[in-house]
């Protein structure tokens, strides 16, 4: 995350408290990123509105520019313009339709999150992240390398985030329960699979510096499990990673993700692997 050098941060100019710009700014106040906001409205002209907060923010010492953009859609525009600007993390703020909807994403925020070429980070809450916890969620049982590279990815930025909130970094590995119509027999043991699964938990927390007492190892649907864990610590933020095989018209990584996103009372940072990313790139490109 320090890496990231230029933050695209979608603005609703009726809130103008934004929890988007909010998070922006501290994510900017340790890694010096530019700033580049964004209103997509195809009616009316928003000038004035980022003139005036572009001017703010400079005077507080934040390097800014901004623009108001559409294409099609909610989403499109904001992938067109990550796409242009180059910019490594996308800021959204998630605003619910109603109270009754209140954690549920919109469709445009699951098509972001579904073909955005980078990090996206969803705002869910006004919790601080300072002093917090920091929930990223592992498949450790998946260890080919588009796995492996992308769990490193979830720990170093959950690495970053707890940094730079001076928070407390913990990690969920959610494994599934035995499985009885496994054709080998070791995979029906649960002894096994537990004792296997916290070998490569402990390999993992060696090589990612985890102490015991932040590493959460729970049996079970990983829908039901992060959304728990990430509860009982109140958690700031959860990092999840998305890995999708099927040319990414499905879900992200099934309903898994759509149902822990939504579950989630917290903010939460979707990541990709590189090779996807790319993938995603191509298709922005052929628009």
């Amino acid at each position: 995350m320090q890496a990231i050098r230029n933050l695209l941060v979608v603005m609703e100019p009726d809130q103008p408290e934004g929890l988007a710009l909010k998070r922006a700014k501290l994510i900017a106040g340790v890694t010096q990123s530019h700033l580049h906001l964004l209103v997509c409205d195809k009616k009316h002209d928003h000038s004035a509105y980022l003139n005036d907060l572009s001017a703010t923010l400079n005077q507080e010492g934040y390097s800014t520019s901004s623009q108001q953009a559409w294409h099609e859609n909610l989403y499109q525009t904001i992938i067109t313009v990550q796409q242009a600007e180059g910019c490594g993390l996308v800021i959204k703020q998630h605003l619910p339709d109603n109270p009754l909807k209140k954690a549920i994403l919109t469709p445009d925020d699951w098509k972001l999150l579904r073909y955005c070429p980078g990090p996206v980070l969803m705002v869910k809450t006004d919790k601080p992240w300072a002093g917090g916890s920091i929930l990223a969620a592992v498949d450790v049982g998946n260890a080919d390398s588009e796995h492996r590279t992308l769990h490193t990815s979830i720990i170093n930025h959950g690495y970053d985030i707890a940094a730079l909130a001076k928070a407390t970094l913990h990690v969920i590995c959610a494994h599934p329960a035995p499985m009885l119509s496994a054709a080998d027999p070791t995979f029906q043991l649960k002894e096994t699979i537990e004792a296997r699964y916290r070998d490569e938990c402990k390999a993992f927390q060696a090589e990612y510096d985890i102490p015991d007492e932040r590493l959460h190892i729970a049996e079970g649907p990983a829908d039901a499990l992060i959304p728990q864990v990430a509860h009982q610590l109140n958690a700031a933020v959860t990092v999840i990673g998305t890995v999708a095989r099927t040319g990414l018209s499905g879900a992200l990584i099934g309903n898994t993700a759509e149902v822990i996103l939504d579950a989630l009372e917290c903010d939460v940072l979707v990541l990709k692997p590189d090779e996807i990313i790319a993938h995603l790139e191509e298709l922005v490109a052929q628009h």
